[in-house]
């Protein structure tokens, strides 16, 4: 199978997420028809460019190499609802409150702001990792808007727009140190701010001061674990989502690992956090959307065993 994910890469989606499971461009409609029509009509003039088949369902996914008949639409439609169906009971858990289908939702931390002035009149641009900190620093002033934003991914980067920010810049690598070379060319010679978390897990802000991007650091918020009454007990063979850090830290808090679970990490600065009895799959991209379709493939070759 092509590696759709790269070819389609110079699009810069937003709103459509690639599933290799499935072989489909799968729509974030969450959000108004205004922000991902154009997307829509931009993946369709490329895949019919590059004369690779395609339909597109009646939800606006775009599934590739696939007849676009009655017959299949039809056939597709059937398929879905068996999937949802079979799959509706996975013991699949992601440790955040976002409702995404087929997971159980089991909350492991909460963010705790931390009130900041900031001179934005200092900086040339913003640099966010975390829909986190997009989200905080929205909440203490409005200011951060009118400087250009640079986020690490597309989940980021549907909050800076929903918010009405700047977006100029989202990154494709969807990992910390990756971002930062990412960033090296675009920003050289500027002072940008890094807005982000008290405990940071990559050296973004390193990597780019020595590469000749004046980065400064300002935590606004801090993350705690959420605390439980009592040890929780997950069913056997649950699969866990891990989407930073300090989900596995504060899971361990609360909950016994067992030998039958599984964890997906969200990505590689996750993954690199667990202990080393513990080999996460890691998801392909850095949503939680891609997480649960990556759960899903592990259900399915743990059901094949």
């Amino acid at each position: 199978m092509k590696n759709y994910l790269d070819l389609l890469k110079p699009l810069n989606l937003i709103y459509y997420e690639y599933d290799s499971r499935t072989n489909t461009f799968c729509i974030d409609n969450k959000h108004p028809t205004s922000y991902h029509s154009m997307e829509l009509v931009s993946i369709t003039n490329f895949l019919r460019s590059h004369k690779i088949k395609y339909a597109v369902d009646r939800e606006k996914n775009v599934i590739l190499n696939a007849e676009n008949s009655l017959y299949s639409n039809f056939k597709r439609y059937c398929k879905s609802i068996y999937m949802n169906y079979k799959n509706k009971n996975k013991n699949i858990y992601i440790l955040s409150d976002k409702k995404v289908k087929l997971a159980k939702n089991l909350p492991m931390i909460e963010i705790e702001p931390i009130e900041k002035k900031i001179d934005y009149a200092k900086y040339d641009a913003l640099v966010f990792t975390s829909k986190n900190a997009i989200l905080v620093i929205n909440e203490m002033d409005q200011e951060w808007k009118k400087k250009p934003s640079y986020v690490i991914a597309p989940q980021t980067a549907k909050i800076v727009k929903k918010l009405n920010g700047r977006l100029v810049f989202t990154g494709k690598t969807n990992h910390g140190n990756s971002f930062a070379k990412e960033l090296i060319e675009p920003l050289k010679g500027k002072k940008v701010l890094y807005l982000g978390a008290l405990e940071v897990a990559s050296n973004l802000v390193v990597l780019l001061n020595e590469n000749g991007v004046y980065c400064d650091n300002e935590p606004i918020y801090k993350t705690v674990c959420k605390k439980y009454d009592s040890k929780i007990q997950l069913p056997e063979n649950s699969i866990i989502i891990f989407s930073s850090p300090s989900t596995i830290k504060c899971f361990f808090e609360n909950i016994d690992w067992q030998s039958s679970y599984k964890a997906v990490a969200i990505g590689e600065t996750t993954a690199e956090k667990f202990p080393s009895d513990i080999v996460p799959y890691i998801a392909d991209t850095t949503s939680l959307e891609s997480c649960v379709s990556k759960a899903l493939e592990v259900s399915i070759l743990e059901d094949e065993k």
